[in-house]
């Protein structure tokens, strides 16, 4: 018996140290190609790239979903030939991650006029013809994506965005010069470093222990209700924020926090959404709420939300017309934040 457990203990060892180096070594492989220029166009002969125009990627509609098609180096300079185009523009492509067979992907905007390709935009009904898809904006397709495609174009937008608004230093002025990965951008004049940052926002849904308040903001969707969200300050710890958020918005006091997890969101312009419980005193519930801030606030059973949960589809109107309340889609961490409450009425709390 002790001859088969030590077995079994072997060679749960081996195929957890297996997946263990699989992903060290994927890591270690991109961190090369982000630091050694000449390693990542190495990478780029045998590379592939997804396609954007002016920030929209390029997707094809399969039934119900969207799918990112990929194109290795030779077919994209086929495509840029026959539109008369320069292959100096895949010196704007960006790095956005690699298979396990370190397949390195890399993503390319052909409509955003960058420092090295003034004069490269090409015209996108001619693209979408030639390329059989439609360059659609991510707001729109996000949700129709799988999640690996959805993870990898909001990386990939998310960067690119950034390279198209960083292309001068703010101390000199002087154009920048991304590297081959596009990890980071250099001012020649005075060598300070630039990279690629996102903003951290705190998304919190607040409890009073049987119900939750979830609130509107006058940019949602018709119908939309999520959880409370801020932008961080400067200075601020999470537990701070996530107090300050909630006592500018709806007026009331945080009794206990819990972290939940995170997520990358590429909009409005790349930030780190931080998933939080928040539990405020049974007495303590009414709501004050900032207009500046929200459009509405209000407390939901727990039965009311599984109920929207199971039906959450905004497309279906009521008889009278009305859109109905819903929830955000389950990529959101807002989805997953909600789902959580109501089958997970307790919750680990966050360590300081």
């Amino acid at each position: 018996m002790s001859l088969y457990c030590g077995t079994a203990c072997r060679r749960k060892f081996f195929w957890c140290y297996r997946l263990l180096s699989t992903y060290v070594t994927k890591t270690r492989y991109l961190f090369e190609l982000k630091e050694d220029d000449d390693a990542c166009k190495k990478a780029q002969q045998t590379g592939a790239f997804y396609l954007f125009h002016n920030l929209a990627p390029l997707l094809q509609k399969s039934e119900h979903q969207y799918l990112a098609p990929q194109y290795s180096l030779l077919e994209l300079e086929r495509l840029l030939g026959k539109f008369g185009q320069d292959s100096q523009i895949l010196e704007d492509s960006v790095l956005i991650g690699c298979s396990e067979q370190q397949e390195a992907w890399f993503a390319l905007d052909l409509g955003l006029n960058s420092s090295s390709s003034i004069n490269a935009s090409l015209q996108k009904a001619e693209m979408e013809t030639a390329l059989q898809g439609s360059f659609i904006k991510l707001t729109k397709a996000l949700f129709e994506l799988n999640v690996k495609d959805a993870s990898l174009l909001s990386t990939a937008q998310a960067l690119l965005r950034w390279h198209d608004a960083h292309q001068f230093c703010s101390r000199s002025g002087q154009p920048t010069k991304k590297n081959v990965s596009g990890s980071k951008r250099v001012c020649p004049s005075n060598n300070i470093i630039y990279y690629p940052q996102v903003a951290p926002v705190v998304i919190t849904l607040v409890s009073d222990g049987t119900r939750c308040l979830l609130v509107r903001q006058s940019s949602f969707p018709k119908g939309m209700y999520s959880a409370l969200a801020g932008f961080c300050d400067i200075g601020e710890s999470l537990e701070e924020t996530v107090r300050r958020e909630i006592a500018e918005e709806v007026g009331l006091e945080v009794d206990r926090l819990h972290y939940s997890a995170s997520q990358h969101w590429p909009f409005p312009n790349s930030t780190l959404m931080i998933a939080c419980h928040a539990t405020v005193k049974p007495g303590q519930t009414e709501l004050q709420v900032n207009l500046r801030e929200l459009e509405a606030a209000a407390w939901f059973s727990r039965d009311e939300v599984a109920t929207v949960l199971r039906r959450n589809n905004p497309s279906n109107q009521q008889q009278n017309g009305a859109v109905p309340f819903w929830l955000p889609p389950k990529l959101a961490i807002a989805h997953q934040l909600i789902k959580e409450w109501v089958e997970k009425p307790t919750c680990s709390p966050l360590r300081a």
